[in-house]
């Protein structure tokens, strides 16, 4: 046997090996401009309060096909809530409710991934809001997992999530007469690889087939990978 046939053999040999290890869990930064948290609570009987909250961010080690490994810490500024108006804005954040000034953040870390389906999960994790840990389960949808189609082309996770918890659970009691105790959330996530785990140009993600030059914004589009300036 010649030694290029000897080379190649073993070459083909360690091949599945490096594929092996080349997989697994990757490492990605939430993007604060496309990762929104909404909520919903009941104002006095007449309707349910919506707000949102913009600029979360954190990190997630992710591998679609295996859930379990997963693992999330997500940082939600409390100072970015919008209800729609600056004085109840205000109200929001005082000391008898989130108390903001003492407070500026929540936490949320998982604990434990319980997969449901490919692109379904329960998220089991530790929420700290207020001063306050409570568990929290987080029903997660996996909607996308590819390169992004804009600059600069980094692979792109994306989930929706939601979650229900008790505003008194968190020690948030103040005008029960007006507001309710049941939150619901809803949360909608982007998460973009980390640049060490490879170029900014993602070889093993190629652009959809299905879309065309027409089909895209201009090449200078913002980055939305980095938070605005506030």
């Amino acid at each position: 046997m010649s030694f290029a046939r000897h080379a190649t053999l073993v070459l083909l040999a360690y091949l599945p090996l490096a594929a092996t290890a080349a997989d697994g869990p990757e490492h990605y930064r939430l993007d604060p401009v496309h990762t929104r948290v909404m909520f919903a609570i009941d104002h006095a009987g007449f309707s349910k309060a919506i707000g949102t909250v913009s600029g979360s961010t954190g990190t997630l080690t992710f591998d679609p096909d295996d859930w379990h490994s997963a693992q999330l810490k997500a940082s939600v500024p409390m100072d970015r809530i919008d209800l729609g108006d600056a004085a109840w804005n205000k109200a929001t954040l005082a000391g008898n409710l989130l108390d903001a000034e003492d407070h500026p953040t929540a936490e949320f870390v998982s604990t434990q991934v319980e997969p449901l389906a490919p692109d379904r999960a329960t998220v089991h994790g530790t929420l700290t809001l207020r001063g306050v840990s409570r568990e929290v389960a987080l029903d997660v949808t996996l909607n996308a997992a590819k390169r992004h189609p804009l600059p600069p082309f980094r692979r792109t996770v994306g989930f929706s999530a939601t979650a229900t918890l008790s505003r008194k659970a968190f020690g948030i009691d103040a005008w029960p007469t007006v507001i309710g105790d049941r939150v619901e959330l809803r949360i909608e996530a982007e998460a973009v690889r980390s640049r060490s785990d490879g170029d900014d140009k993602d070889a093993t993600d190629p652009p959809d087939p299905a879309s065309s030059p027409a089909d895209s914004p201009p090449e200078t589009a913002p980055d939305t990978t980095t938070e605005p300036a506030p």
